[in-house]
């Protein structure tokens, strides 16, 4: 499977220093994805060409929220929601008891195709040169860019710098009270690149991520389980009229089964070993992917935590990922604790579960762009922003790349409002509000995610894609038919409350349209006014947001805790709902009106 690639690259690249993407993990494919399909001259630089789009922890792509994102990926160009579909063993839509709104994709992968097929579409790419090689420094002159220093001496001249880490930035892994140094099992961190950042003025904070012991899967007693197949219709990332829609591979079962009692008392014996309770770890752990000791401690009124059993591929060798165990805890407890849970029982652990501690850089120090506010051409991406999962590190390294190479071409960014992608949401989140633990996208971020769904990300995005140089045309006039149809479609089943002719797909997604076209208008109206287009109001830096009528605690506490000088920054401000902001704009142009009067007055 090939990247996408936009022919009109090639006329535009020139003969200035290339842009340099540092890392090639998913926020690094999307970068150089996206940069060279804008038209930038791309060198990717990696720590080892065996690793390139490696999944390390679970074989997932997509899932609440996440989905969301990799619709939005492939709405822009990307490579994501490809991959995923080219490499698809199991799938399930999640949230479907909810409205359409919320449904959210989620596709198992087959760990080593999704990894191959990365390498080969970055190695294949005409527009990318990939090096192997830790990067030690960025070089700056002035407060530019100008190329990266590698740990083995050499000099690489850059115009622009993606820094897309993940992991790996002052890494170091945690398995009971062993510690050593790496991003991952096997590879060495970027020590020296994480104490040049410190120098060059970044504020790093210390956050932490882990993953469960892999299992041998013939040691499974699956014949005492629960099995969960993938839904039919098997969902996709790609539409069915994309002509890039790769073939399916065979499927596989998940099953199901659960920790117990006897778990949880050997978990609670053995805290003082895990390293998150003895104060080895001080970097601060994902609220809302907690681990197995988190989830004993912090609910210690379940009598059991659910564990889905994923084959990581289809190969009779692939390992099996026990998604709902992430521990750090020694070997030898993980050991005990797998085999108390029933139908593993004589499993044998192949590689014992770890946590990995490493530094994010605070990304209130970016702009929208992803580009630092201080040195002009470097831009970051991914975890090293401080976000977990495959996903916001994706759709991140897009923006990133697009974004760097849109710069370099002196053509303004890529620029993705909070009311039109979750990409926006994340980004704005994270420049705006930054994070003090693993930012995780969810549906309940995005206050506008009635007009957000999954079966309308390319309607909402394909426009500013093609603007950007990310979508050729053609991808352009089939997204533009496509919701013509939708349009025709939802006519249609309004008129006679059916659509025969229509293909299932097709009627779904006008049926979704229908569902909220009261609601997204009004809040389309809501969003316009909030913004600023009807004028955006200034608001005094001591208002007292708890004594506004209207205005619930929460929505209260965050506006106290940012302090907007203005309508227009409240509306950027996370989890501030159309309802406190409409609270908020009303006040403020109360106060505007009297500041009026008052005026008035004195010159009269």
């Amino acid at each position: 499977m090939s990247a996408p690639h936009d022919s009109r690259a090639d006329s535009r690249a020139d003969a200035r220093p290339p842009l340099v993407v540092v890392g090639a993990g998913h926020a690094g494919l999307e970068a150089a994805f996206a940069a060279a399909r804008v038209g930038a001259s791309v060198v990717v630089v990696t720590g080892r060409l065996d690793t390139i789009g490696l999944t390390p922890c679970n074989p997932s792509v997509g899932g609440v929220a996440k989905g969301h994102l990799v619709h939005e990926i492939h709405a822009l160009g990307g490579f994501m929601g490809q991959a995923a579909d080219a490499c698809a063993i199991h799938g399930r839509v999640l949230n479907l008891s909810k409205g359409p709104a919320v449904h959210s994709t989620r596709l198992q992968v087959d760990k080593a195709r999704y990894a191959a097929n990365a390498r080969a579409a970055l190695l294949g790419h005409p527009g990318v040169k990939v090096i192997e090689g830790l990067v030690a420094a960025i070089r700056v002159e002035g407060s530019a860019v100008r190329g990266v220093e590698l740990e083995d001496g050499q000099t690489l001249p850059a115009a622009a710098v993606v820094v897309t880490t993940g992991t790996f930035l002052g890494g170091v892994l945690h398995t009971g009270a062993s510690q050593t140094p790496g991003g991952r099992v096997g590879e060495a961190p970027a020590s020296a690149l994480s104490l040049q950042l410190a120098a060059l003025g970044f504020r790093l904070v210390r956050l932490k991520t882990g993953t469960p012991p892999r299992l041998d899967r013939a040691t499974i007693d699956w014949g005492r389980l629960e099995a969960q197949g993938s839904d039919d219709p098997f969902p996709r990332f790609c539409a069915p009229d994309d002509p890039e829609a790769p073939p399916r591979l065979p499927e596989v079962h998940c099953h199901i089964t659960y920790t117990n009692e006897a778990v949880h008392e050997l978990i609670r014996a053995r805290l003082h070993d895990s390293p998150m309770y003895s104060g080895q770890i001080e970097g601060v752990g994902p609220r809302y992917c907690p681990s197995i000791e988190d989830k004993v401690v912090r609910f210690g009124d379940r009598p059991r935590h659910q564990i889905f059993l994923e084959p990581e591929g289809l190969d009779p060798d692939a390992l099996v990922y026990p998604n709902g165990i992430s521990t750090s805890l020694p070997a030898d407890v993980q050991a005990d604790m797998v085999h108390a849970i029933d139908g593993l029982e004589d499993t044998r652990i192949v590689r014992p579960g770890y946590a990995v501690e490493y530094d994010a850089v605070d990304a209130r120090a970016l702009t929208h762009a992803l580009a630092s506010k201080d040195i002009e051409g470097l831009y970051f991406a991914g975890q090293i922003n401080g976000t977990s999962g495959y996903e916001e590190a994706g759709i991140q390294g897009l923006i990133a790349g697009a974004n760097a190479a849109l710069w370099l071409g002196g053509r303004p960014p890529l620029h993705i409002e909070r009311d039109q992608g979750y990409a926006g949401v994340l980004v704005d989140d994270l420049v705006t509000v930054g994070c003090d633990e693993p930012y995780r996208m969810f549906t309940s971020r995005a206050e506008y995610r009635m007009q957000l769904r999954e079966d309308n990300a390319d309607a909402r995005l394909t426009e500013l894609a093609y603007a950007a140089g990310l979508v050729d045309q053609a991808r352009r006039d089939r997204v533009r038919q496509r919701r013509e149809r939708v349009d025709a479609c939802a006519h249609t089943l309004q008129r006679e409350g059916d659509a025969p002719d229509m293909p299932a797909w097709i009627a779904k997604k006008a049926r979704a349209q229908l569902v909220y076209a009261g609601y997204i208008d009004r809040q389309r109206r809501e969003v316009a006014r909030i913004r600023g287009e009807s004028g955006d109001l200034p608001i005094p830096s001591d208002l007292d947001y708890f004594s506004l009528e209207g205005l619930n605690r929460e929505s209260a506490e965050r506006l106290t805790a940012v302090r907007p000088s203005s309508t227009a920054q409240a509306a950027r401000i996370p989890g501030i709902t159309p309802g406190a902001l409409a609270c908020v704009w009303a006040h403020a142009r109360l106060l505007r009106r009297a500041a009026k009067t008052a005026n008035s007055n004195a010159n009269t």
